[in-house]
């Protein structure tokens, strides 16, 4: 298989996918997709929040389609970093990494990136932690029976991955020169 200048970057809520992806591109020179923010910004159009187009997307396929498709097609791409949750699975010549954190850390980072980031608060419309820690626990349910159900796909599983990464153990910059360092191994690799 022929490998890609694409880098994939999976993990669960608050793992660190976009801000990792970003610093990561920038590291690289590469160009970002957030398929997160893609959508978001498709729920956002239809007057639905993060949790409201996932459920939505249970009974509409097309909706998960039109992102899946945007992945497919950026598998022609070169010098870009992705974040999503299966663009491991559409573009298997990418460097696939995973980036792990247990759920309970994952809940303060979700809640602090809201506050951060517009997008994201017109599209989670959460305020307490334990209302974000429960749509987290739905969103992440819809996403994987959808996946499985669309595609046969348990993104969670480690070893679909060229890397795996702890994101607690590892701050930000920590994880960022560990993604750049591997990722020019695997490049040199046959």
């Amino acid at each position: 298989m022929m490998k890609k200048e694409i880098i994939t970057i999976c993990g669960g809520l608050g793992s660190g996918k976009s801000s990792t992806a970003k610093k990561v591109a920038e590291a690289l020179g590469f160009k970002h997709f957030s398929s997160g923010d893609f959508f978001r910004q498709v729920g956002l159009e239809l007057g639905l929040s993060i949790n409201k187009i996932n459920k939505r997307a249970e009974i509409d396929p097309e909706i998960d389609h039109r992102t899946d498709e945007k992945l497919r097609n950026m598998r022609n791409a070169k010098k870009v970093v992705i974040d999503s949750r299966t663009a491991f699975h559409w573009i298997p010549e990418s460097f696939k990494v995973y980036l792990n954190l247990s759920p309970e850390i994952a809940k303060i980072r979700v809640l602090n990136s809201i506050k951060e980031n517009k997008l994201r608060e017109q599209s989670e419309q959460s305020a307490s932690e334990e209302e974000v820690f429960q749509k987290m626990k739905e969103r992440f349910e819809s996403e994987q029976k959808r996946y499985w159900n669309l595609y046969k796909i348990n993104n969670t599983e480690k070893n679909q991955y060229d890397l795996v990464v702890d994101t607690n153990k590892n701050n930000l910059q920590e994880v960022v020169e560990i993604v750049v360092a591997e990722y020019k191994k695997w490049t040199v690799k046959n």
